[in-house]
């Protein structure tokens, strides 16, 4: 299961529409790990000059590295986030996590980040299995 849902939480989805901050809060709560990574990768690209700001280290364990998987491979959760912090994420393999400004969606260097050879030139044995 990737979140941890309250009743409270489930019941509204039920009855209707989630408030998103409500949605972030319990995605904050359930995957510390990658809303905390996400959040520092946030505050890194607002504070520098930066076109993006990138994690390059692996997650301390394999509980971490679900919940980064967990929180990217969900568009609801992934999107929730980007509007949450005013970002866009390009995610690269197990752990490499890249924060951009959302106006950089297209451009240049997102697109490089992005592209199919950064991909393969990002690639390790260590990563296969990740």
């Amino acid at each position: 299961m990737s979140l941890d849902v309250s009743p409270q939480l489930l019941a509204e989805a039920e009855s209707g529409e989630v408030r998103e901050q409500d949605f972030v809060e319990t995605v904050r709560t359930s995957l510390p790990y990658a809303y905390d990574l996400i959040a520092r990768l946030a505050d890194e690209l607002r504070s520098g000059a930066s076109e993006f700001a990138d994690n390059q280290t692996p997650p301390p364990s394999e509980k971490e590295r679900g919940q980064l998987l967990r929180a990217l491979s969900s568009d609801a959760i992934r999107s929730s986030l980007e509007r949450h912090f005013g970002i866009t994420l390009a995610f690269q393999n197990c752990h490499r996590v890249a924060a951009f400004r959302p106006e950089a969606r297209g451009g240049e260097t997102h697109t490089r980040f992005t592209s199919v050879r950064a991909q393969i030139l990002n690639q390790s044995p260590e990563f296969r299995d990740c």
